[in-house]
């Protein structure tokens, strides 16, 4: 037998018996039980760049979160995230999506849920991400929360298997929102009906593509109230919304405040 190349790893173990590995588990199982759940393994991800990590209980209460979330809320310790809710940190319209979403890993309908959503970066800005949730299981293997962790959404996302049948569309839509767009026009650019791009649309984010659009456009119009002093009118013209008035209505639809109360919060927070 010729020898193993040097860079190989070499493996002395033994293959174990069904009764050892049984063995192994039960001690596996004493082991956890002696950690502190506060020092638990979601500390890790403090430590890996923009990878974030949330676990919530069977009621939707944060029990755990990673530094990088509580940055987006700017909230100093974890004890201040603690027992609350999506509602509660949340715009009504976003937090209904990600209750959803738990509430189908909860009911046993989905083992697992990855889509892209909108969440609030740390400079309090929406933006799309990455999430990824999977059902919290007890010793009896009931299901009793939720955990996940979130991950910026670079371009290279949109090459994922999920994206794939929608990432042309969503192109287009990100670099042409402020135009008219006909949807119709965009599907058959993919090769699809429009009732196909939106069954998709909706696999890959949980909405619709005329949801993505006017979520996009929000997060534009957010990113020019905290960082322009252009006017309503203005803001709406620039991000494809009909007037002022259907620009106020969906942003607050979407944001739970008028574009008035989101630029006088931003202020607010820019200056202290």
């Amino acid at each position: 037998m010729p020898n193993a190349h040097p860079l190989q790893p070499h493996f002395n173990w033994m293959p174990r018996t069904a009764r050892e590995i049984k063995a192994l588990e039960k001690e596996r199982k004493a082991w956890l039980s002696q950690i502190d759940p506060g020092a638990h393994f979601h500390r890790i991800f403090d430590c890996i760049p923009g990878v974030e990590f949330f676990a919530k209980d069977q009621f939707g209460r944060t029990m755990f979160v990673s530094r990088g979330i509580l940055q987006r809320y700017q909230m100093q310790s974890e004890k201040e995230m603690l027992g609350l809710t999506d509602f509660d940190i949340n715009p009504a319209s976003m937090a209904a999506d990600y209750v959803h979403d738990d509430r189908r890993l909860l009911t046993g309908e989905a083992a697992r849920i990855e889509r892209m959503e909108l969440w609030f970066d740390s400079q309090g800005l929406l933006d799309w991400f990455v999430v990824t949730k999977l059902p919290l299981l007890d010793a009896c293997q009931r299901t009793i929360g939720i955990m996940g962790v979130l991950r910026r959404a670079a371009e290279h996302e949109m090459k994922l298997p999920l994206m794939q049948t929608v990432s042309r569309a969503v192109g287009v839509i990100r670099s042409d929102f402020s135009k008219h767009i006909s949807l119709k026009a965009v599907a058959e650019s993919c090769g699809l009906t429009l009732r196909n791009l939106q069954r998709r649309f909706h696999a890959a984010f949980g909405v619709s593509p005329q949801e993505f659009l006017i979520k996009t456009r929000v997060l534009a119009a957010m990113q020019l109230l905290s960082e322009t002093r252009l006017t309503a009118a203005e803001i709406a013209a620039k991000t494809g919304f009909v007037d002022a008035s259907s620009f106020a209505e969906q942003f607050k639809r979407r944001t739970g405040s008028s574009p008035t109360e989101y630029r006088a919060v931003r202020q607010a927070q820019q200056s202290g």
